[in-house]
């Protein structure tokens, strides 16, 4: 049962992650590269080509991406099917049931997103560390897969893009999981509870980049017309 759980919560947070790549039109679609410097070796390198035009994205980009993920449509949606899940399993059981139980769900997974995105981009700040998701000008699968996988647990730094092993995109899901145990969850939930669901949401992170890897293209370029997000800015923050 716990395994038909997380299959779900990654069917869930992948299909959010399509849809996020439609309307957003891909972070930064102009200066997405492949992994550079250290970690260059896990993807192709046949295949994997150095982005030699990336620009930092502005703080009126981030600051945009930033209301985006944390208050935007999809923040809501997920917490909704998320909700649902929750209580399809009873978690946790104490809540009970029915619509009050349901508000009570969908309140608690909305406030573990917007804790675990705030905490991202603040430390993201503090590290000057670039979490925006760019695609990768790599071809073949397996090459964008692991870039895809790389970008869940690493971030661009310095005026030339380079890819580090990122602080803020480790910490920032067990602080939301860990917000929810001690600030609302029954007091039967600990540190283990956690730092499980932390889990989760790292390999929910993983779903939605493999998504926004591979989702986009044909109607994500075309619904991109009609983005209002701070991938637009990003994009022109990064020139023609």
């Amino acid at each position: 049962m716990k395994t038909l759980r997380v299959v779900l919560l990654l069917i869930g947070f992948t299909i959010l992650g399509a849809l996020t790549s439609v309307t957003k039109a891909q972070t930064a679609a102009g200066a997405g590269s492949s992994s550079s410097n250290a970690l260059s070796p896990l993807l192709s390198p046949s295949h994997a080509q150095l982005d030699l035009i990336y620009r930092r994205p502005t703080e009126r980009a981030k600051l945009r991406n930033y209301f985006f993920d944390t208050f935007g449509p999809y923040p809501i949606v997920g917490a909704a099917i998320l909700g649902g899940i929750n209580q399809a399993y009873k978690t946790p059981p104490e809540w009970g049931q029915g619509m009050s139980a349901y508000g009570e769900r969908v309140g608690s997974d909305f406030g573990i997103a917007m804790v675990t995105t705030t905490t991202r981009y603040a430390l993201a700040e503090v590290f000057r560390e670039d979490t925006l998701y760019y695609r990768c000008e790599c071809r073949g699968v397996a090459p964008r897969l692991g870039h895809a996988l790389i970008s869940t647990v690493t971030a661009r730094r310095g005026e030339d893009g380079h890819r580090v092993l990122s602080f803020s995109a480790l910490v920032a899901p067990y602080a939301g999981s860990m917000a929810a145990v001690y600030g609302w969850y029954p007091n039967r939930y600990g540190v283990k509870d956690g730092f499980r669901m932390g889990n989760y949401t790292l390999l929910a992170f993983a779903g939605i980049n493999i998504a926004r890897e591979f989702g986009h293209g044909g109607a994500g370029r075309l619904m991109g017309h009609f983005s209002h997000s701070g991938a637009t800015e990003t994009e022109a923050a990064t020139g023609p």
